[in-house]
Order: structure tokens, then C-alpha cells, then sequence
């Protein structure tokens, strides 16, 4: 039960600090070798994390004994490079959203499954404490019927940010607003509201020189009858203002603020809960919009491995938000509503 598990990262760029950071608080996972074909990255990372540096996964599953793969690339090749890894026997740890086409995504947990290791899609932000009293929230009832659920997300990400890597804001290796830096909020509303029935969509690119969208709205209905929205902006001056979610149901009132899901802002319900002392305890004061979740997963993935959890978010569960974000924008393109 205490046995420990060696992980290799491949891709040592803005989000993997995270997974470092994460990695070396965790006592039960190690971390062994990194990759990146950007040499100096991959060597800086080696250097602070004491650990041989490679320039790609192929040299670095031939040279490291691992576990774990942690896959923090450009988004187009997560599942490449993650079947490459379950291919050699490796778990896949894969950072969101786990593909950009529902054929990588399938393609990913098919290789998985026919290799018999685990699949795990990061998906840090349900973990935040205040998230997950909305969540115990919900699985009680306390909602009563959910008529509405918005997720806002007015951040702000400049040109510069854009043009610090050739792949952003592409389609084939990124996608826009919503791939990127809104799918932990079409996840959440997901997770959250229910399921999805249908959306109808319109994006923009309004300002960035980029491919895809740096804003646009969505319009979901639920299975349940609710209603939703997703009200996303990359162009918010002059710097990240907001990250929220509200839920409204006949029983109860929510919104988790902040700039990213980290703060209760409203929490009102008919009946008592001792859920309800925990409120002002559950905010955090994240450095930035990723927030403290990633060390949350990794313990997930420890606990499942050593089998004493069941996973937070495996293949099937990153799937779901990936599907909502095409069909948002195929209703762009098309001007219809879709269905999922």
C-alpha cells in the first residue's frame, strides 16, 4: 500500500510547473526524467528537478524507468504522445483537454484500455475546496430543481502571450477560448448542472491574430430542463477580472467567484446544512488561474494506483467537456443548434 510510482513528464512549458510543483509535495510519486524538444526547457526543468533531461518521449521511455506519463504539450498532440506512452505500458497522466477531435480522444482511452494502464485527464478545478461544497451541494438535493447554471470567464490573455508560441490559437495543436483556457469551466458546468442535451453558439475573434476564437457565448440546455451559459472573453483589460459559476435552483442559490472558481460569493439555501460552516474556510488565494488543484489530482492518481480511490476524472469524464466544445463550435460555423 505504500508502494511508490516513478513519473516522466514530457512537455516543460507553462503548465508544468504546476505538475512539479505538485509532484515534489507528494510523497509517493517521483520524478525521474523530463522531455521537451525545446532543449533549454528541458534542461532547466532537469536542473531544478534534479532528474535527466531529454528531447523526446521516445528517448525518454528509453531511458528512464517509469510509471507515469504526464503528458503537458500543446494540446494537438496529447493523445499521440499519450497512446505512445500506454503503447509502452506507461499510465497516462494528460493535461486538459485531453485531445482536440473526439477520434484523438477515443483513440486515447481505446489504447489505454488495450494496454491495461490507467488514463487519467487532469481536471484540477474540481477539486477546489469551495467547488467541492457545490458539489456535495448538489449530490444532496439542496438545489431542489436547478433551473440555471453560467460560467463566466473574462481573463485576459494579450497578443504577446499568443505569439510566445507558434501552436496557440491554432486549430490544429489548440483551438481558442474555449479549448484552452475556458474548458475547466465547461467541465465544471458539466459536472455540476448535468449532462447536456443540445447548445447553439456564437464565437469570435475579435482582436487576437490568431485561427480560432477569442471570445463567444454559448447557450446550453440540460436534460434536466435547465438552462445555461458560457460567457467567455480572453480579451479583459487589463488583466483577469473573473472565473465563476453560478447555480440557481428552486431550493438554493450559488456562485463561486473569483478569478478562478476560488471564492464563495453567494450561498443561500432553504434548509440548513452543516455544509454551511465550512464556507468562509473553503476560499483560496490562488497565485494564478490554475490554482492549487493539480496537487489534489496527483494524490488521486497516487490513491487509485495503490488502490485505495477511485479515479477523479479518467477518459470517459475528460470527454464529456471536449464533446460540449465542439459542438459549441460546430453551432458557431453553422449557426444551428446542436446536439450531443
Amino acid at each position: 500500500m505504500s508502494e511508490n510510482f516513478r513519473l516522466a513528464l514530457v512537455g516543460c512549458g507553462r503548465i508544468s510547473k504546476n505538475h512539479f510543483e505538485a509532484i515534489s509535495r507528494i510523497d509517493g510519486i517521483d520524478l525521474v526524467g523530463v522531455a521537451d524538444i525545446v532543449g533549454e526547457r528541458a534542461e532547466s526543468a532537469a536542473a531544478e528537478y534534479d532528474v535527466p533531461a531529454f528531447a523526446s518521449l521516445k528517448a525518454m521511455l528509453e531511458g528512464v524507468d517509469c510509471d507515469i506519463v504526464a503528458v503537458a504539450t500543446p494540446s494537438g498532440l496529447h493523445p499521440t504522445l499519450g497512446i505512445e506512452a500506454a503503447n509502452a505500458g506507461k499510465h497516462v497522466v494528460s493535461e486538459k483537454p485531453m485531445a482536440i477531435s473526439l477520434e484523438g480522444a477515443d483513440s486515447l482511452i481505446a489504447a489505454c484500455a488495450d494496454n491495461g494502464v490507467r488514463l487519467f485527464v487532469v481536471k484540477q478545478n474540481r477539486l477546489n475546496p469551495a467547488i467541492q461544497l457545490v458539489k456535495r451541494a448538489v449530490d444532496k438535493g439542496r438545489f431542489g430543481r436547478i433551473h440555471s447554471a453560467n460560467c463566466t470567464v473574462r481573463w485576459a490573455r494579450p497578443q504577446e502571450y499568443y505569439d510566445q508560441a507558434p501552436w496557440r490559437g491554432t486549430w490544429a495543436m489548440d483551438g481558442g477560448a474555449f479549448m484552452n483556457q475556458a474548458s475547466h469551466y465547461v467541465d465544471l458546468i458539466q459536472w455540476l448542472a448535468g449532462p447536456v442535451e443540445s447548445v447553439v453558439a456564437i464565437t469570435a475573434t475579435q482582436e487576437r491574430k490568431i485561427e480560432a476564437e477569442d471570445s463567444g457565448a454559448a447557450v446550453l440546455r440540460f436534460r434536466n430542463g435547465a438552462i445555461g451559459v458560457l460567457d467567455v472573453t480572453m480579451l479583459t483589460y487589463p488583466k483577469n477580472l473573473e472565473g465563476s459559476i453560478t447555480i440557481l435552483g428552486d431550493k438554493g442559490s450559488v456562485k463561486i467567484g473569483g478569478t478562478a472558481v476560488n471564492r464563495v460569493e453567494t450561498w443561500l439555501f432553504e434548509d440548513y446544512d452543516d455544509d454551511d460552516k465550512l464556507i468562509e474556510a473553503a476560499a483560496t488565494t490562488p497565485p494564478n488561474v490554475y490554482g492549487f488543484g493539480h496537487q489534489g489530482y496527483y494524490n488521486n492518481v497516487l490513491r487509485l494506483l495503490r488502490g485505495e480511490s477511485v479515479p477523479d476524472t479518467n477518459g470517459a469524464e475528460g470527454r464529456k467537456s471536449l464533446e460540449i466544445i465542439l459542438a459549441i463550435y460546430d453551432s458557431s460555423r453553422t449557426g444551428r443548434a446542436v446536439k450531443l
